[in-house]
């Protein structure tokens, strides 16, 4: 339960983190194409350390590469507070919190206008330098805590473990949207201010994770070693299909990027309502994930995963057409539960058939297709809608997704025909 109570406060300042990003670089420079570098940011280092975060995790007690990483996200935070308002921000957050009333400005008593070292200085370039670094952080936290689960839990138990695990991250994909843009009215530095203090928690109770570590044996670092994950996944093609067919499903059919424009442009809502769309996936994939841990999948997974894409990209045409904001909630439930059953079949898929002193260079490599599926993906999005639009960037990305299940129902046969996990 502790590394379920650190993934849940670490995840919900994680949404409320990008909630606050998307919505103030859209603010500052009203471009689809800036909210598409936010994600592309974040997916480059990623990519770029996978192979090393992978390495470590083998090696490296992983509970405690996961709370360094939340650290690391929590001095982003601060940072971002100081650079939204100054340091007016703390004191704006503590009125906030003190008064139990959203709205007002704090003032710092003292804290002069005339002194440069008080004053805003968020930028474009600062929102993209933040977005580095949380991509970088995300490159070591995900492999050494994917990796982590099966330590945990017997591997019978795996598959409801898989599943409960998501119900926490849904949990949080859900209240931390919604809750970062209700404290929103009280200015983004609350926002920031509050996912300091979640990361902080998710610190607390990830150090205080206990499991027997077993480093992977002392061999030198070489390229074969450091390469493992990636040889690893292409000498078995149901888990190369697996974790490939997020990669381009999601890499097409996301529109995460391009929420803050539905809100704005399209539905006409404001940071309220972009908190509303960014939880409404979760809230189909929570209830999705409660009745998977109550009843896990046993026959025929591989024919319900590409069916669950197929769904996801029908749900995600319909959002792009919808103009109502209850239809495109809906819409956004439906992909978020269809993608539940598909995050479900491939996390456990590929961690029962990878030994544990590989787990951590086989995380690494399938973060990187999650991180290009979602980073990645939001910057296609920002590319598409700056040339179609942002209906015809999500509409296309649905009919993408359609054709993906398709392909990968011929190209990877041991996947689609396989039984059970």
């Amino acid at each position: 339960m502790r590394m379920w109570f650190a993934r849940l406060f670490g995840a919900t300042g994680n949404q409320m983190l990008l909630v606050a990003v998307g919505w103030q670089m859209y603010e500052l420079t009203g471009s689809a194409w800036d909210l598409g570098l936010v994600g592309l940011y974040q997916f480059l280092p990623a990519l770029l350390l996978t192979l090393v975060a992978g390495h470590v995790a083998d090696r490296v007690h992983r509970g405690r590469i996961v709370a360094v990483c939340l650290v690391a996200q929590a001095l982003v935070a601060l940072l971002l507070v100081a650079a939204t308002h100054g340091f007016h921000g703390f004191a704006e957050f503590a009125k906030f919190i003190g008064s139990g009333a959203i709205g007002g400005r704090g003032e710092v008593p003292g804290a002069g206008s005339g002194t440069a070292a008080w004053q805003p200085f968020l930028s474009r370039d600062l929102l993209l330098a933040a977005s580095v670094a949380l991509g970088a952080c995300r490159a070591f936290q995900m492999p050494a805590q994917q990796a982590l689960t099966p330590l945990l839990v017997p591997a019978a138990m795996l598959p409801r473990a898989t599943a409960f695990s998501a119900a926490g991250i849904q949990t949080a994909v859900i209240g931390g949207p919604a809750l970062g843009g209700v404290i929103f009215i009280a200015g983004a530095s609350a926002v920031y201010a509050t996912c300091t203090v979640l990361f902080a928690l998710g610190c607390i109770f990830m150090a205080r994770l206990r499991y027997e570590h077993s480093p992977a044996a002392r061999e030198p670092v070489t390229l074969a070693t450091v390469f493992a994950g990636v040889t690893f996944i292409c000498q078995r093609k149901a888990v190369l299909g697996a974790v490939s067919l997020d990669l381009f499903a999601v890499l097409l059919g996301g529109a995460t990027a391009l929420l803050p424009m539905f809100a704005k442009d399209i539905l006409h809502v404001g940071p309220w309502g972009l908190g509303l769309l960014r939880g409404a996936p979760a809230v189909g994939a929570l209830l999705t994930s409660a009745v998977l841990a109550r009843w896990p999948l046993q026959r025929r997974v591989g024919h319900k995963l590409l069916l669950a894409v197929g769904i996801y990209g029908l749900a995600m045409m319909a959002f792009g057409w919808s103009t109502s904001f209850v239809l495109s909630l809906l819409a956004l439930a439906v992909s978020g539960a269809a993608d539940m059953v598909s995050v479900v079949v491939r996390q456990t898929l590929v961690q029962l058939e990878t030994p544990d002193a590989m787990r951590g260079r086989v995380s690494a490599v399938n973060s990187v297709f999650i991180g290009a599926s979602n980073q990645l993906g939001e910057f296609e999005s920002g590319v598409t809608a700056a040339w179609l639009g942002p209906v015809g960037s999500v509409v296309l990305g649905g009919v993408g997704t359609l054709v993906v299940a398709i392909a990968w129902w011929r190209l990877f046969p041991s996947l689609a025909q396989r039984d059970r996990l």
